[in-house]
């Protein structure tokens, strides 16, 4: 099994190499020499849709969804039901990441920071999943707890909470500028990093597990 502390390292590496990527191409179409209509804005932007970074993102959903089950699979009962429904969760927002299905809900006419409408309809789901999750996520144990909670805040806060100026900017001054192209950066970059500490926290618990299920048999032995 792949150490925690290795996997972070590589996770951690392979992000900053996306969202740096990212982050140079915009820079270089605001300040620099590069064609605004580049193939490399377009192929690394964390401002554009079916790209690198999407692909990245949408990888580390999916790898998440597998993780949870793998978690499942040490559990019995109804606390494995809870980690497989976890991990269709994060299926479906690999899918989400992919193909963009809550770009639907942008029909709310809503102005201002709730300009980009689907927040208000996500923030209700999110709600309803903490309150869902809130006692499985209290029975975890205190160090795939702190990780997750960390995980959430972080994730949430970028792709929710940055929402919030992102629209409230491209309303009052579109998306062809640096200043759109930061708060993107700053969103984009955030729901990464939740991720990867997420992927740690489930990594971690797994290595965990894995070594009490060994210390088990070799007692049995």
């Amino acid at each position: 099994m792949v150490k925690p502390a290795g996997l972070a390292w590589g996770v951690a590496l392979a992000g900053a190499c996306v969202c740096g990527a990212g982050l140079a191409v915009e820079l270089a179409c605001h300040l620099g020499p590069l064609d605004p209509d580049s193939l490399w804005r377009s192929g690394l932007s964390l401002s554009y849709e079916g790209n690198l970074p999407t692909w990245y993102s949408s990888g580390l959903l999916w790898t998440a969804a597998l993780g949870l089950a793998m978690c499942g699979w040490f559990e019995v009962g109804r606390e494995r039901k809870w980690w497989l429904g976890l991990a269709a969760i994060f299926l479906l927002m690999s899918l989400d990441e992919s193909i963009e299905l809550h770009e639907g809900f942008y029909g709310l006419a809503l102005d201002g920071a709730l300009f980009f409408s689907w927040v208000v309809p996500g923030a209700a789901v999110t709600l309803v999943f903490g309150v869902a999750y809130l006692g499985f996520w209290l029975r975890l144990p205190p160090p795939t707890r702190r990780g997750f909670a960390a995980a959430f805040v972080v994730y949430v806060g970028g792709a929710l909470g940055m929402e919030l100026p992102l629209g409230l900017w491209f309303q009052r001054h579109g998306d062809e500028n640096l200043g759109y192209a930061s708060l993107d950066f700053v969103e984009e970059s955030m729901e990464i990093a939740g991720l990867t500490v997420f992927l740690l926290a489930i990594a971690s618990f797994l290595q965990a597990r894995a070594y009490s299920e060994d210390s088990s048999n070799t007692s049995s032995v």
